[in-house]
């Protein structure tokens, strides 16, 4: 009997990390918690363009720094 091979993807419902045989790939599966409805993907396999989001974030955050540098030049 050989042992069933995992992997993890996230609830889009509840959030919870949830164990997923690969054999259910491609499929409608049910979370055990919430009953939410979802399909089985491996996320490591999924394409994602994080360039898009990360010179996003890189903005936003020199915008925070920018803030934070002119509140402490301010008198008090």
């Amino acid at each position: 009997m050989s042992n069933p091979t995992f992997f993890v993807q996230e609830c889009p419902v509840c959030g919870r990390r949830l164990l997923v045989r690969v054999e259910y790939l491609g499929r409608r599966v049910t979370c055990p918690h919430c009953q939410g409805s979802l399909t089985a993907t491996d996320p490591a396999t999924m394409r994602c363009d994080c360039t898009v989001t990360g010179n996003a974030l890189l903005r936003r955050a020199d915008e925070l720094l920018e803030t934070v540098s002119h509140r402490r030049l301010l008198p008090r």
